[in-house]
């Protein structure tokens, strides 16, 4: 699956819910955590059943973000599971609680995979084993509680280094790794959302997170591949296939495995030749 886009909507709201299948997102997820006020938050993990097949009908995968209290999240996720999530965001993320959230759902729901959200700098220094955690299919750093757990602005600069500690985590498991290196809070200015995408896509991010529907195409502007890797990515495929030996050269420089796995990446998300998702 490739998800370059996931659009937070307040699992509360009827506003957005109405609109969200509208807005081209990869993923849709239902928020039941900091977008609701506490007093609405029953109504909303109620509404689930309802909200998901609507927010989903375009084709969107939909993720549910669940309270960070285990009692509460334990709620949230037989309810998202019951209403048919394809998955959960799990707040607040530790091995402890996601181990919890594993057994529970094992004792009522099948399969229903994690991405678990990293939000402290105790986790943020010991990421990876959250990523080995049953369920857990990717990480995302959550940059505002990072900043504010540091007592730090949540700058582009202070927000650079903790989201990339999360990335290598996530990349040295084997799961995805989700996130821009800057807030996604300041969705305003699209051009500068779309440099944040593209940066984030050249360290390897597979997408990112939004607040607002302006800042999806940006994304998958930014998080898709251009016409040059493209084809610059065709041309290794074709010379590997042809080749007599494991390294060879292609316009001018050495290609061997790392460059044609590389390679082989940048056409699958792309698209070429393979069947992806959210397109």
């Amino acid at each position: 699956m490739i998800w370059r886009s996931l659009l937070y909507v307040p699992a509360d709201n009827e506003r957005f819910i109405a609109r969200a299948h509208e807005r081209g997102a990869d993923a849709i997820i239902l928020d039941l955590e900091d977008a609701v006020l506490p007093e609405n938050k029953d109504r909303a993990r109620d509404g689930l059943a309802e909200a998901i097949p609507r927010v989903g009908r375009s084709g969107a995968t939909v993720f549910v973000r669940i309270n960070s209290g285990l009692a509460t999240a334990r709620e949230d996720a037989s309810a998202a599971s019951a209403a048919g999530a394809a998955g959960l965001l799990v707040s607040k993320a530790d091995p402890e609680k996601l181990t919890a959230l594993d057994a529970h759902l094992n004792s009522e729901a099948g399969p229903l995979p994690f991405i678990a959200l990293v939000e402290d700098p105790g986790t943020l220094l010991d990421a990876r084993p959250i990523a080995r955690c049953n369920r857990v299919i990717g990480l995302m750093a959550g940059g505002e509680d990072i900043a504010t757990s540091l007592g730090a602005e949540a700058s582009a600069e202070t927000l650079r280094l903790p989201k990339l500690l999360v990335h290598y985590a996530a990349r040295a498991e084997g799961v995805l790794s989700f996130g821009l290196l800057r807030s996604i809070a300041d969705y305003g200015d699209v051009a500068a959302v779309e440099e944040a995408a593209r940066d984030a896509y050249r360290h390897g991010f597979d997408g990112a997170t939004c607040i607002h529907p302006s800042a999806v195409a940006a994304l998958h502007r930014g998080f898709t591949p251009s016409e040059a890797e493209i084809a610059w990515a065709s041309a290794v495929t074709d010379a590997a296939r042809s080749a007599n030996s494991g390294a060879f050269v292609v316009e001018g420089k050495m290609v061997d495995a790392p460059v044609i796995r590389r390679a082989r990446r940048i056409l699958r998300l792309a698209g070429v030749g393979t069947e992806t998702a959210g397109r």
